[in-house]
């Protein structure tokens, strides 16, 4: 494996999407990587930053896409996906919730060969992850539950953000889903096509709706419908 592609989807997110992406090209990463930002049409500034900033690491690859509407999170990172030319991808929202540090961990055991998909976990090792609201830390472990039990897997963060995924195996599967429900048909689709598929512990630091966070109560119920359909639909 020679390269990571990390997917960045962006909306009205110009009080963060600069240093979230100077933090990115901070980090030491032990393949080449490229970073494509797909700004969902936002209304801030969002992508004039993202441009302005492509000038400030020369001999890197920075690829800014445009949505000529609003699209969702959902289909921007499946066009993120389709320009994305590495080995192996990883989302990275916007914001601060995640740390990009820590994506090299993510990637050892996929480049040791030992598994297909690795999951950043904000649950293991903690009780209830920082900045993590009370109605957003119940719907999570239900919808992980739920998970676990529709596909008989083991799972503590289904709805985790940094899923590291060779691209070989996100070729392989049909993803439909425009908002939010990305992360349920991710894992559904990865979970029954039976891929080796690990979780590692991170750390996660929540942000609210006033600090800009967009998931809404609506998503919850999106997942689970998602969860039921994908049962019988093929990966």
């Amino acid at each position: 494996m020679k390269k990571l592609s990390i997917i960045i989807p962006a909306y009205n997110e110009a009080p963060t999407i600069r240093e979230i992406l100077r933090r990115v090209m901070a980090v030491s990463f032990p393949l080449e990587s490229e970073v494509v930002i797909v700004d969902d049409h936002s209304q801030d500034g969002t992508r004039e930053i993202t441009e302005s900033m492509c000038s400030e690491f020369p001999g890197r690859t920075i690829r800014v896409l445009r949505n000529e509407k609003n699209r969702g999170k959902g289909l921007s990172i499946q066009r993120g996906l389709e320009v994305a030319t590495g080995d192996v991808a990883v989302v990275q929202d916007a914001d601060f919730e995640y740390d990009p540090a820590e994506i090299p961990k993510l990637l050892k055991p996929i480049l040791e060969g030992d598994f297909d998909a690795v999951y950043g976990s904000r649950f293991l090792g903690v009780a209830r992850p920082s900045g993590m609201a009370l109605p957003n830390f119940i719907a999570n472990k239900f919808l992980t539950w739920l998970t676990n039990l529709l596909y008989g897997c083991r799972l503590t963060d289904m709805e985790t953000c940094y899923k590291v995924v060779r691209m070989d195996a996100l070729r392989a599967i049909k993803l439909n889903a425009d908002r939010f429900d990305f992360e349920p048909e991710i894992t559904t689709k990865l979970v029954k096509r039976r891929l080796r598929l690990l979780e590692m512990p991170i750390s996660y630091s929540g942000r609210t709706s006033g600090e800009g966070k967009k998931i809404k109560a609506r998503d919850f119920f999106i997942a689970v419908k998602v969860l039921f359909r994908n049962l019988r639909l093929p990966s």
